[in-house]
């Protein structure tokens, strides 16, 4: 078995004529989107460029020094870039209508590119967020409603899908594959007729209000949800779409990396159902989230990341990885907590290390 990257070398000489669009085609894309192609990807309303120039653009202005620099979760994204543009099926894929913009104040972090395929139709794909703290926090705000990134994924898509002549497949990683879901809902009605299908790869979900609006019925039969088999990320907040679970070569919060996703042939490795340790752990996080009024789920979001703020870690898997120590320092601020919110926020804490370490 393989990943994404084998993939690409295994049936990179395939066409879409010769090997329809499929899952495994939409994981790529929707980790394209995390390059960095700040002054290299066109912009809206500028001409597209190809995969294989977009890819020696890429490689002129970074080095391969530069890049094993990035220790980051996305230290892997140039990857794909890289294998896209050695395939007959990718390389003369067209990349148009670039956005990415932060505006901290506004509390808002919103990139999506247009691919446009061989087979007439183009892929959306949203960027999600990345192992930070911080990029996680934002998954857990989508439980107090609407936020900004929605907004703008909803204002890219009918911008887009005005100029597309073709059918439409949307999708995204984390972050990305709630925008692209709430996007494709909330669309007007004749840019969703172009939808084919809408990707969510691990994503976090919605309140349940949305889900049993007009807007999303319309679309629901056309999400496919993928989560690997010890999901965190994908299993936050309600969901609505059965997911399809897939092997990974990993385990804990690493699991949430599309690089560790197992492919054979032209699809994923299946499972049946979540594991036993992810189980639990979104046991937990459904009750509280569920089982609290706004305010007490505010106050224990904030202290929750408090708790793993104090290690120092900026990214879940540094936190992982700094093993017993982590854990007693995170005890030990839990101690220091209002008693309102302890308890929540020690079962959650608990709950996650346990996730990550079979000894707990």
């Amino acid at each position: 078995m393989g990943n994404i990257i084998d993939y690409l070398r295994w049936r990179g000489d395939l066409t879409f004529a010769q090997s329809p669009f499929n899952n495994v085609d939409n994981l790529i894309l929707s980790q394209l989107s995390y390059v960095n192609l700040d002054g290299i990807a066109p912009g809206k309303g500028e001409a597209g460029i190809t995969i294989e120039e977009l890819a020696n653009a890429f490689f002129t202005k970074y080095s391969l020094q530069d890049l094993k620099k990035d220790k980051s979760f996305l230290r892997r994204a140039p990857e794909i870039l890289m294998e896209l543009e050695k395939t007959v099926r990718y390389r003369d894929a067209v990349v148009k209508n670039f956005v990415n913009y932060i505006d901290e104040k506004r509390e808002i972090q919103f990139s999506a590119m247009e691919i446009c395929l061989s087979d007439g139709s183009s892929y959306i794909a949203y960027r999600g967020t990345d192992d930070t703290i911080v990029g996680w926090k934002e998954d857990f705000n989508l439980s107090r409603g609407v936020i900004l990134s929605e907004e703008a994924a909803v204002v890219y898509l009918n911008y887009v899908a005005s100029l597309c002549q073709g059918k439409i497949r949307i999708g995204g990683h984390s972050k990305g594959g709630n925008l692209a879901v709430y996007a494709a809902a909330m669309c007007e009605p004749e840019n969703q007729e172009k939808i084919l299908t809408i990707y969510d790869n691990d994503g976090p979900g919605f309140i349940n209000d949305f889900l049993k609006s007009d807007e999303f019925l319309r679309i629901k039969l056309r999400v496919e949800r993928l989560i690997p088999e010890g999901s965190i990320i994908g299993m936050l907040l309600d969901h609505a779409v059965q997911p399809k679970y897939i092997a990974s070569s990993q385990v804990g919060v690493r699991q949430h990396d599309g690089f560790t996703w197992q492919v054979l042939g032209a699809d994923f490795v299946y499972k049946k159902r979540l594991n036993k340790r992810a189980v639990l752990l979104n046991e937990t996080l459904d009750s509280w989230i569920h089982n609290m009024d706004d305010e007490k789920r505010n106050e224990v979001i904030d202290s929750f990341f408090s708790v793993m703020e104090v290690t120092g870690a900026s990214t879940l898997t540094e936190l992982q990885d700094g093993g017993l120590k982590n854990i007693r320092l995170m005890l030990r601020k839990i101690d220091q907590l209002d008693p309102k919110v302890r308890e929540s926020v020690d079962e959650l804490i608990k709950a996650l290390v346990s996730h990550w370490y079979k000894f707990i």
